[in-house]
């Protein structure tokens, strides 16, 4: 089964069931049906300062991300006092009640932002929010500090929430 994209890659849209295959980086194949249900928060660190710690640049990404991504219904963009991942600025984590939870760090404004708003759009339609290796930017793959499961993951035996 193929994947699809969204039918207009400009708007982010409330997620909706799916019956379509996703892959993850290690080609696993999961059935579309849990999406995140709730929306997606995106966490922009605005006390990130350059590597060189000459300036403050958290708060650009935060605006700027903002910006893009517009005001919407589904996606929350918020600025947080710190993400402590202080040696790769600047930082964002992209997360929802009941999706994955991912952390990037290295992120540059323009590069990041629009990595980010695709990412975005993509983790609203997969399953948990874990976005196929193959629809992540190169900067966001090489940017990947953490992905964290949904709180309600089964952790004895680490298989799907039911």
């Amino acid at each position: 089964m193929a994947l699809s994209r969204r039918r207009d890659p400009t708007k982010l849209v409330a997620p909706g069931p799916s019956c379509e295959l996703v892959m993850d980086r290690e080609n696993a194949e999961a059935a579309r049906g849990n999406v995140p249900s709730t929306p997606t928060v995106v966490s922009v660190c605005i006390t990130c300062k350059a590597a060189d710690g000459s300036a403050v640049i958290g708060p650009d990404m935060f605006e700027s991300v903002k910006a893009a991504i517009g005001p919407s219904d589904h996606v929350q963009v918020r600025p947080v006092q710190c993400l402590s991942v202080c040696k790769r600025p600047a930082t964002v984590a992209v997360t929802s009640a009941d999706g994955y939870t991912f952390l990037f760090g290295d992120l540059q404004t323009e590069s990041g932002t629009a990595a980010l708003v695709s990412f975005v759009k993509s983790y609203q339609s997969s399953n948990y929010g874990l976005v196929p290796w193959r629809e992540r930017a190169d900067v966001l793959r090489k940017g990947m500090v953490a992905r964290v499961p949904p709180m309600r993951w089964s952790p004895h035996d680490g298989s799907a929430p039911k």
